[in-house]
């Protein structure tokens, strides 16, 4: 078993067992609708546990017991934790609860069971997975001409990123339900280079040195010399 790191697989192993999880396509879908998926994606990108978390390794050099208690709670992250939980089995065809953990119902209602995995680890590697998976991490060039369109959007419909995969790539389904966005930008990158034209960093880096060229002229520091 190989997991392929830099499009967002990963194996958590136990005495008795090899995890892999992937972020695939087909593994967004089992998170739920369209909406649903982006839904899940916003929750675990949520500033509030994510400042909580930091702030917490910050001064703390990592996360204290009393602050596992409150992830448990509703005002904190029963939520996230169930999203993150979630997304976790999603991207595994195993059952995972040993590594997750999972709720159990109790006389005092609904509690959660720890698994072998830190909450706190739970919930950064689900939002990793997510971030595989529906937006790629992939670095692609952005022309300044297209900054602004399309940035924004409340659904995420795998089936046609499985689709494009399979028009652009000539697979067939089973294969391009594997994919993960990451890899799936990484293939379009590379069957289609970058297209001409310039970034915003490159077009402002242009224009600063031309503005400190035209400075320097202006103020005799650069002089302007014809060749003939």
């Amino acid at each position: 078993m190989t997991a392929r790191k830099e499009y967002g697989e990963f194996i958590i192993s136990t005495p008795d067992k090899d995890y892999l999880f992937r972020p695939s396509f087909d593994a967004m879908t089992r998170i739920g609708t369209p909406e649903q998926i982006v839904n899940a994606f916003t929750l675990l990108s949520g500033v509030e546990v994510q400042v909580l978390i930091a702030r917490a390794i910050q001064a703390y050099g990592t996360v204290p017991e009393w602050l596992f208690k409150a992830l448990k709670k509703p005002t904190y992250g029963r939520g996230v934790l169930s999203t993150s939980m979630m997304v976790m089995q999603a991207c595994c065809n195993d059952d995972c609860d040993e590594l997750i953990g999972e709720w159990k119902p109790s006389k005092n209602g609904v509690i959660y069971k720890l698994g072998k995995m830190p909450i706190t680890d739970i919930i950064v590697l689900a939002r990793e997975l997510m971030t595989h998976g529906i937006i790629g991490k992939a670095k692609v060039r952005k022309l300044q001409r297209n900054e602004g369109k399309n940035e924004f959007t409340d659904s995420f419909n795998a089936i046609e990123y499985i689709t494009a995969a399979r028009a652009h790539f000539g697979m067939n389904r089973e294969e391009a339900e594997q994919l993960t966005m990451t890899e799936f930008v990484m293939m379009l990158k590379a069957k289609y280079p970058d297209e001409k034209g310039f970034t915003r960093e490159e077009y402002d880096e242009i224009m600063k040195t031309d503005d400190q060229r035209n400075d320097e002229l202006a103020t005799g520091k650069r002089r302007l010399v014809s060749r003939k």
